[in-house]
């Protein structure tokens, strides 16, 4: 007896559900470069931009980058050095 209030049982009426839409061109066009930058920043959704480099951080990179250009030209000396005595050394006792 339960099955038969299910049979005849009115049909609900469907609902009609409208979401209105809004186009406005000026804000798509911001959010895709919003979206854009923050893909070429390697940002995720929720993450804050952290700028890569720090105050100070320029003053030491160019002494860094001096010190590595004296070590280079001074390893590039002693084995020019180096080379120049073995080739004496070779032509005069040899």
């Amino acid at each position: 007896m339960s099955s038969l209030p299910s049979f005849f049982s009115p049909a609900k009426p469907r609902r009609f559900h409208y979401t209105p839409l809004y186009y406005d061109p000026e804000k798509e066009a911001l959010q895709q470069k919003i979206a854009m930058i923050e893909k070429e920043l390697g940002l995720r959704e929720g993450e804050a931009y952290v700028p890569k480099i720090r105050r100070g951080q320029m003053a030491t990179y160019f002494r860094r980058k001096s010190q590595r250009r004296e070590k280079a030209s001074n390893l590039r000396l002693l084995v020019i050095l180096a080379i120049l005595f073995l080739l004496s050394y070779i032509l005069l006792y040899s």
